[in-house]
């Protein structure tokens, strides 16, 4: 089964779904978020007559049929077209909101499709906050890190990844929710230490300048 996402354009849903690890995008939800057609259905149809006559070619060989969740709630095939192909047919679609689309499809059409499926994305991006929070440009994070920042930081990870697999998530939102728990796992107990301690256990402190790296646990 194809999984349905849901991309908002100045109000429309348009639904898009991922094939061979790129966008599709439906063609009848772009044709009505461009025109306010009542019936996008009928100008999909009529426009591929139209492009056929007038220039000879054959719109539909630039989509697929793919299985999206249709209004009814059932999944219906539906032609769909990635973003190289949709951004072809909005050339033939004549609207006030074509440049405002390529401009909105640049942002959503281009996700890779790891950022979407990974599972450790929010992790990642935390690192990289992590980094500037620390002043570390090409610097190995962990190696700026003491013992606790290491162990408050590995748990999240763990966590992340224990329930992931345990839940079998699939999927942007289920992905970033489990990516949300175990980071909340972890910074309940980051939280809970610094209240017994009265001391915070992330610092902006690194190790650029030689300082001795602090070890709570003997080797």
């Amino acid at each position: 089964m194809t999984d349905t996402h849901l991309a908002i354009f100045q109000g429309k849903q348009v639904r898009k779904a991922i094939h061979n690890k790129e966008w599709w995008f439906s063609v009848v939800d772009v044709v009505e978020a461009l025109t306010d057609s009542d019936n996008p259905r009928d100008y999909w149809y009529k426009m591929k007559v139209r492009v056929k006559t007038e220039e000879g070619a054959e719109l539909s060989t630039f989509c697929r049929r793919l299985k999206l969740i249709a209004p009814d709630g059932k999944m219906r095939g539906t032609d769909c077209a990635n973003t190289e192909s949709v951004l072809r047919l909005v050339q033939s679609i004549p609207s006030p909101k074509a440049e405002p689309f390529k401009r909105w499809l640049a942002r959503v059409g281009y996700e890779r499709i790891q950022e979407i499926e990974d599972p450790e994305l929010a992790t990642k991006r935390t690192r990289f906050l992590y980094k500037k929070f620390k002043n570390l440009k090409r610097e190995n994070l962990r190696d700026h890190m003491d013992d606790l920042e290491l162990i408050f930081s590995m748990l999240g990870e763990a966590s992340t990844t224990r329930i992931t697999q345990a839940k079998n998530t699939r999927g942007f939102k289920e992905n970033k929710k489990v990516a949300n728990e175990g980071g909340k796992i972890a910074g309940d107990a980051r939280r809970a230490l610094e209240r017994k301690s009265g001391q915070k256990i992330s610092t902006r402190r690194n190790y650029l300048k030689g300082f001795q790296r602090r070890k709570l646990i003997s080797p």
